[in-house]
Parts: structure tokens; sequence; C-alpha cells
């Protein structure tokens, strides 16, 4: 839509105000209301200002005057507000250069689009993020300096098999929920009202499910689109996902492993390049691959360590990388193999089907980032003929350890994939998509507030280890 179709989109709804909402670093949305008098066509130019002080991971208090400039192709209205409200999502201007801020998430999505289609290469970056998450029914927990605790509680969960009122049974097995029809699928109808408010919002849903974990892992499955849409329609999944569960009683987690002993969530990410609307993935190589994306396979594998920090950003993405489990830590790639970092997925023969999944990433992290971040990893295989080396389509899981050797692994912890960023991430400041500047905010701030303060701070599970040693 233009600024003048917004604005008439809006009488047209009865919108009595307006909500332009934004990106965090760590990936977190904010918003800002205003009357729906304040939003004129001069407002697609001049912005509104906000104060980016207590942002996380932006500006000083002394240069915290920012402009949100509302996009106008991304109006919807609210589904949830009780006062109908045009939402519009914007982009950080600083206020005095009027150019793009560089820690603005969206603008880094921007950005890596413009650079792709000046590399030649190609002009479009097509991603369909398979986001999974847990509803849970009741969840507390508290960290203070004498005391941390954690209590998740889903009808579904198999522990509740035990209790003795109000218990019917059908619950998933540990490992054992992927598919099951009702009444073992508690969610059906609870997923189903999800789809329907997601494709009020011109999200395009391909399927909903159960997945493996008990208490309550999800997934709904979105069509693949470009870019920065396909990262604005995930900050409108995880909106509308988390707010129609809290109308049913419930809460959504997309935290990657909120239960020991069981599958975490994933954010498995299918990506292909396109130019003049033809796909460039497609070929007589490995799986029906060109060239081409051999090398973008590369370019993952070689820069996945660093990767790692941005697409797995929590000190809990790295209770879900763990060998021996679904979550791909070693880097390889193949057909099919679920266990390999880079898939190729074979459901069609079509060359417009043909794409890399790259399985590592979990949903915690900022959409805008992780995206850019792949395509840049991917761009740099491509430009520097990065061989990924052989397939590996045996059962990864069933290796030798002499075999094992040979396959390198991701990071085992948040401090390692942080470290491994600030060891390469050249390939990320091509095109000035990424800055050194956000690169070293970046790490500074989860050093500090995430990886350090988990690791600074006794576990419960310590106590039960040492208390009497």
């Amino acid at each position: 839509m233009s600024p003048k179709d917004v604005l008439a989109f809006a009488k047209a709804e009865g919108a009595r105000q307006v909500d332009i909402r934004f990106t965090d670093i760590p990936g977190l949305q904010h918003h800002i209301t205003y009357p729906i008098s304040q939003l004129t066509e001069d407002s697609f130019e001049d912005g509104f200002g906000i104060d980016g002080s207590s942002i996380r991971g932006w500006a000083a208090i002394n240069e915290s005057d920012m402009l949100l400039i509302p996009d106008p192709a991304t109006a919807i209205i609210d589904p949830f507000y009780s006062v109908p409200t045009v939402v519009m999502t914007g982009n950080v201007l600083d206020p005095i250069t009027k150019q793009k801020y560089d820690r603005d998430p969206r603008n880094i999505a921007r950005k890596a689009e413009a650079h792709l289609q000046n590399t030649g290469l190609a002009d479009t970056c097509y991603l369909g993020a398979e986001a999974e998450f847990f509803i849970f029914d009741n969840v507390s927990f508290d960290s203070t300096p004498n005391a941390a605790f954690y209590e998740i509680d889903a009808e579904e969960g198999r522990w509740n098999t035990g209790r003795k009122e109000n218990n019917h049974g059908y619950r998933p097995r540990y490992k054992e929920g992927y598919f099951p029809v009702p009444p073992t699928d508690h969610y059906q109808d609870l997923r189903a009202e999800m789809v329907e408010v997601l494709e009020k919002a011109g999200i395009v849903v391909e399927c909903h499910h159960h997945e493996v974990a008990t208490g309550g892992q999800c997934e709904i499955d979105q069509k693949f689109e470009t870019l920065v849409k396909s990262a604005d329609n995930m900050m409108t999944y995880k909106y509308i996902v988390r707010n129609v569960a809290h109308q049913f009683g419930k809460s959504v987690t997309f935290m990657p492993k909120p239960i020991f002993g069981d599958n975490g969530s994933g954010m498995h990410c299918h990506q292909s390049l396109w130019k003049d609307g033809k796909p460039l993935f497609a070929g007589d190589g490995y799986a029906g691959l060109s060239q081409m994306a051999l090398w973008y396979i590369g370019g993952l594998l070689r820069h996945a360590r660093s990767l790692s920090a941005i697409i797995a950003p929590t000190t809990n993405s790295y209770k879900r990388l763990v060998p021996g489990y679904e979550a791909p830590v070693n880097l390889a790639y193949s057909r099919r193999n679920r266990s390999a970092a880079c898939r190729i997925p074979m459901y069609s023969a079509s060359p417009k089907s043909k794409r890399v999944e790259f399985r590592p990433p979990d949903p915690s992290c900022n959409p805008y980032l992780a995206f850019s971040a792949m395509l840049m990893a991917g761009l740099d295989g491509v430009i520097n003929k990065i061989d990924p080396g052989e397939s590996l389509d045996k059962d990864i899981y069933d290796l030798s350890p002499e075999e094992m050797k040979s396959v390198p692994s991701m990071p085992a912890s948040l401090e390692e994939a942080l470290y491994c960023l600030e060891e390469d991430h050249t390939f990320l400041l091509k095109g000035d998509v990424f800055t050194e500047e956000l690169i070293e905010t970046y790490v500074s701030y989860k050093s500090k507030h995430e990886a350090d303060a988990v690791r600074q701070r006794p576990h419960p599970y310590e106590f039960a280890l040492y208390y009497d040693i």
C-alpha cells in the first residue's frame, strides 16, 4: 500500500489509533501508539520522534533522539486491540543525518537485500522459517542472590499422567509427540485459531501440527517470502501466536529448551537465491543442486560457528545444540538426512522448490539479524567459491570416533559462539550490511547481560551435585 492507501484503509476499517512497531537488538518487539489524527501522508516521510536510549543495544542517552518511519506496505488491523488500530512496522532513522540507523535490525535486513542486488549474483533471497514453540498452562520462575527456581506445567505434559484428579490420560510420551491426532494432541483447536488470525493478518500458512516433545510443542509453517518480508512475518507470527494463546488462558514460549530430556524448539530456515524470476539453486549437481547452491552451502558451513552467536543467540540455545539429539551440531550437508546442519529437501523435483535448509537456528533469534547473517555467509561462499566438501548421507550419530574427527561442530556455549563471532565476522561487513560497531555492541551486550550473568550464578542442579562434597 502507498501512504494514501493506508489512510483510506484506516478510514474504511474505522481505525481510531495507529501503532508503529520496531525491534531491538535481542529481538523483542516494541511499539508506540498515536491517535489516528496524527497519521498523515507526511508521516511516511517525516516519521515520529522516539527516545531510543532505553532500547536494548541502542544509543546512549546523549544520542537518544530517533525517527520512526512507518512502512506503508506493512499495514494491518491489529486483531487483539479493543480500539480499532492500524499497525505498521517502522524503520529507524537518525534525525540529523536522516540515514538508516545502523543498530536497527530491520535496516540491517534491508541493507542485506540491497547488497545481494548490488553483487549482481541474484536479486532475491527467499526465506521460509519454521519456528517451533511450547504451549504451557503455567510458568513460574525467579532468581535472587539466595534462591533460584523455575517450574513449568502443561495439561498435556507426560509428567501429569500420575495426577489423581481430573486426569483423562492421552498425553504424548517423551519424544513421541510427532503428529498424533486428538485427544493426544491437545492443541488442534488452539493452533487452528492461531492460523485463522495469522491468515487474516496476511500471512500465508502452509500447515500446522504437534511437534516431537510432550508438554505442548507445536509448529505452524509459513510460506517463504523475501528476506525482509519473511522477518516481518516472523515478528507478526510470534505476536499473534502469543496473544491467541493468552486469550485461551495459556502461555507460549519460543525459548529453545524449556524441558529437560525432550526435544527443544528449532527454527529451520529454508533459503534460495533467484534472479529475474528464475531459481538459481536448481542444477545437475548433488541432490539436484546448482554449483551456486553448493558454494552457498560452503559459506554457511564455513561460517556456521560464528553465525551461531546470531542464529542461536541465548545460553539456553546450547541446551538444545547437544550431540546425540536431532539438533544438528555437526557441520555437514546431506539430502534428506535431518541430522546434518544443511539439508536439501527432496519433496519435489521442480526447480522452483530447490532450496537449502539450514537447521541450527532456533526461534530465540532476532529474525532480521539471523536471516541477514545467513545470507551474507552464503554469499561469501558463492563469491569465494567455497567448496562444502563431500556430502554426508550416513546417520551422523552412528559414525565412529575416527570418522567424527573430520566433521566440525557447532560451539557448545554462548561464550564460545561469541568468541567465534569476534574472530570471524569480516563477511558480515561487506556492503556495510553489519558494521564493526554493531558487532562490538552485540558481543558486549550478549557477554555482559546473558553469558556472564548466567555463568556467575549458582545453578540449582549444582546443589544436587556438590552440596555434600
